[in-house]
């Protein structure tokens, strides 16, 4: 297991997302309290995301629909910013549209990438990066069955295999062997603390029944990150892609701030590769790859650790 650091001496946790805006949905209070902390954090994004919706009636004009891969870059950036991700780093491809679209016909989009080419993009960026956490989604990805977030599963679990291989394609840089591989997850759990919130609050619950009757994953959880600080960091997130999210969503807004940091404060994870604890579930998804801190001294000076942005220590507040 890989336990030295990357680039700059510190730990590094590089995540893998479909889309701009799926870096604020899944995850993002994770990513901002490992910043705050000081691990380095960079973000794979797959697409450019030129098909998605605008869903903010106050953005929905013909011309933000023509400048949408544009205006979507310009919004990652600033979501970045905000989670707290050092380095965006876009794969390359198209945004592959919803199954059966036209979209998914595009000779660029990802769904129609070829397969090895795409993995080996992932290795470089992982050899490069060298990360000991890894991040992605699962391969049962429930009622959401997007090509391209179909194909971030199909290409990371190769790719964080590859990377370590010596053999493989050597000209993409030194073997680098990440520690652990994660898949994000929306645990059961608090779909039904949400739901029960909205109740009590006597407002309209954005869940309906088929949320409920998919199959509970709850007990495949390994690991639940505690970010009841950072829970704005997802909010604010979501916020900067304004084509893609409308700020009224009950969704994603309905509740508020101060109930939706208490009621789960926690984001769940699968750890799919590497070594299981011996308790379960882990709280830190750097559990046994942490390097062991240097006895201290008189003499010993502490880690440096890049100073915080005024939107990204906003989250700090523990």
């Amino acid at each position: 297991m890989a336990t030295d650091t990357g680039p700059e001496g510190r730990l590094c946790l590089l995540t893998v997302h479909a889309h701009p805006d799926d870096e604020a949905s899944k995850g993002a209070p994770t990513v901002a309290r490992y910043h705050a902390e000081g691990v380095r954090t960079v973000l794979v994004c797959c697409t450019g995301g030129e098909e998605g919706e605008i869903l903010n009636p106050a953005l929905d004009q013909p011309w933000m629909a023509e400048k949408l891969a544009e205006v979507r870059a310009a919004e990652l950036a600033r979501a970045a910013q905000v989670i707290g991700y050092e380095e965006v780093v876009m794969l390359g491809y198209r945004d592959s549209g919803m199954a059966g679209s036209p979209a998914n016909e595009h000779p660029e989009c990802f769904a129609k990438a070829d397969f090895e080419e795409a993995v080996s993009r992932l290795v470089e960026v992982i050899r490069r990066q060298r990360p000991q956490v890894m991040i992605t989604y699962p391969e049962d990805q429930g009622m959401y069955q997007h090509p391209d977030h179909l194909r971030v599963y199909d290409i990371s679990v190769p790719a964080f295999e590859r990377a370590a291989d010596p053999h493989y394609r050597p000209d993409l840089g030194e073997p680098w062997a990440v520690s652990k591989l994660y898949y994000t997850l929306w645990s059961r759990k608090r779909l039904e603390e949400r739901h029960k919130a909205f109740g009590e609050l006597g407002l309209e619950s954005p869940y309906q029944e088929s949320w409920f009757e998919q199959p509970s994953r709850d007990d495949e959880i390994t690991t639940r990150v505690p970010v009841h600080d950072f829970i704005d960091a997802r909010i604010d997130g979501l916020l900067a892609h304004a084509t893609q999210i409308d700020p009224e969503s009950s969704f994603w807004f309905g509740l508020p701030p101060e109930i939706e940091r208490s009621i789960y404060p926690y984001d769940d994870y699968v750890l799919a590769r590497g070594t299981r604890p011996a308790e379960l579930p882990e709280s830190d998804l750097f559990e046994g790859v942490r390097p062991e801190a240097p006895e201290a001294s008189e003499s010993s000076g502490s880690s440096e650790v890049p100073e915080l942005s005024t939107a990204q220590a906003q989250y700090g507040r523990a």
